[in-house]
C-alpha cells in the first residue's frame, strides 16, 4: 500500500477516535496538557503500527494503544501531585436557575472528585464504559483482562463511586 493511501485509510479509520482517546487519557493522566502528549505520541505509534491492524474494531484498537502509552507515560514521568480539571458534559436545561446551575455544578464536581480518588484500573473501566459506551468485550480487549475481572472492576468501581458520594465508607 502506498503511503498516501495509507495516510488516507489511518485518518478514515482511526482519527474519528480522536475525541475518545483524549478522555481516556485525560482521565488516567488527571492533567490536560500530559494527555495531549500521550495521546500525540499513542497516535504516532498507531501510525507506526497500522499495518499490523487487521480490521476489525479501530476504536477499541486504538484505545489499546492510548491504554498503554499512558502507563508507560505515567511510569516515566509519574508526580506527586496531578490536578484533574475535566468538566463533565454539561447537562441541558430549558432556562434553569442560578441555583439548579449551582448545583449541577456541584454535582459534576463531586463526580469527578469522587472517580479521580478511584485506582487506575477502576477509573479506566468506569471512563471506557460509562463515558465512551465500549462494551465488557471491547473493555476486555483493551485492557488485556479477562471479562470477568472488567465486570468485577466495573461492579467494584460502582460501589466505591456510590460510596464515595454518598458519604459511606470507601
Amino acid at each position: 500500500m502506498q503511503e498516501r493511501d495509507r495516510l488516507a485509510h489511518f485518518e478514515h479509520l482511526v482519527v474519528p477516535h480522536m475525541p475518545a482517546a483524549y478522555n481516556l487519557a485525560r482521565w488516567l493522566t488527571r492533567n490536560d496538557h500530559d494527555a495531549e502528549d500521550v495521546v500525540q505520541e499513542a497516535f504516532l505509534r498507531a501510525y507506526r503500527f497500522f499495518d499490523g491492524f487487521h480490521g476489525g474494531d479501530s476504536r477499541a484498537w486504538l484505545l489499546a494503544i492510548v491504554r498503554n502509552t499512558c502507563y508507560t507515560w505515567l511510569e516515566q514521568n509519574r508526580r506527586p501531585s496531578l490536578s484533574l480539571e475535566e468538566s463533565l458534559p454539561e447537562p441541558q436545561s430549558a432556562d434553569p436557575s442560578p441555583e439548579a446551575l449551582l448545583l449541577e455544578r456541584l454535582d459534576r464536581e463531586l463526580l469527578r472528585r469522587a472517580i479521580e480518588k478511584l485506582p487506575p484500573e477502576f477509573r479506566e473501566a468506569i471512563v471506557l464504559r460509562e463515558m465512551e459506551g465500549l462494551s465488557y468485550k471491547e473493555i476486555a480487549a483493551i485492557t488485556g483482562a479477562p471479562i470477568g475481572t472488567v465486570m468485577s472492576r466495573l461492579g467494584r468501581a460502582r460501589s466505591r463511586l456510590l460510596q464515595l458520594l454518598t458519604g459511606g465508607s470507601a
